[in-house]
């Protein structure tokens, strides 16, 4: 597989529901790991790896995270007649430009799954295999892992590509999870993965974590997709159902990923990025949290 990854999807239309109250107003991508919100992570990670069109698949109560992902010249301009110059520069350097970026808004008005969501996205996506990233899933680097999906796509033959990491036996019944029939290095070959299967019944322990480089032909299969799991349009069902045709592999990314879905991961990532920060370390060291040669320098 040599095409270019030119798309990226990104689900965000869902309601946030474990973080309520907290996201009763406030979108969960925008909720702020250390001081960074979710969604510009993900943002930041599609950009490293070359993708041109960025698709944003929300929800007409969700207007917020528009208007953090696009630029907002009137608050730059308020900032530096503040003497806020560099705070302004960094808000420039983060931003999409209408004028310069490809973005896209498309609106899912109901909670009809994942599936369900990347196919709203079907009219926008330009030519080729497209990624999908899960803000919630927040994978640290360097390498960015979609940049390593995308740089190690090509020497697969396999259509779909998703990014895995070996889980607990026991926590298999959370994920989807790989058929592996072999391994080479970071890939993982599969005829298949099963969703969220209990431990006596999993292929594997490879797990399937959100990211994914896939064959343009997912949009087909969505688009036939009977409701699965919830009543819902699974994805995991549609790539199933191309592996045949298409092909399967897993990969191992290198970073480290949190599942900031959940509170557990959010305070999990937070403490992460915390023990980088030099004024950050100094309090986790005081609280007895981070010992002393662990500090960030």
């Amino acid at each position: 597989m040599s095409e270019q990854v030119k798309t990226a999807i990104f689900p965000v239309a869902g309601l946030g529901t474990r973080f309520l109250p907290a996201t009763k107003a406030t979108p969960k991508e925008l909720l702020p790991v250390l001081d960074t919100p979710l969604i510009q992570y993900a943002i930041d990670e599609a950009r490293e790896a070359g993708i041109e069109r960025l698709i944003f698949v929300s929800h007409p109560s969700k207007q917020a995270i528009e208007r953090h992902v696009m630029d907002d010249a009137r608050l730059r301009a308020t900032l530096s007649a503040r003497g806020k110059e560099d705070l302004a520069a960094e808000l420039e350097e983060i931003a999409l430009s209408p004028a310069e970026d490809d973005v896209v808004f498309v609106m899912q008005e109901k909670p009809l799954g994942l599936g369900h969501a990347v196919l709203c996205a079907r009219d926008h996506v330009l030519p080729g295999p497209v990624a999908i990233l899960l803000p919630d899933d927040l994978i640290l680097g360097p390498p960015g892992a979609l940049s390593e999906m995308v740089s190690n796509y090509g020497r697969s033959d396999a259509g779909h590509m998703v990014a895995t990491m070996e889980v607990p036996a026991a926590d298999t019944r959370k994920y989807g999870v790989l058929s592996v029939t072999a391994r080479d290095g970071q890939l993982i070959r599969a005829d298949g993965m099963v969703e969220k299967p209990e431990p006596e019944k999993a292929p594997s322990r490879e797990a399937v974590v959100g990211r994914y480089v896939l064959d343009a032909s997912i949009f087909e299969e969505l688009a036939t997709q009977k409701p699965g799991a919830g009543g819902e349009i699974q994805l995991t069902d549609a790539i199933t159902r191309g592996v045949e045709r298409v092909g399967l592999v897993g990969f191992r990314y290198s970073g480290k990923r949190f599942d900031c879905g959940t509170k557990v991961g959010m305070l999990a990532a937070t403490l992460e990025l915390a023990a980088q920060d030099a004024e950050c370390a100094d309090l986790l060291q005081s609280l007895g949290v981070l010992a002393p040669d662990n500090q960030a320098a």
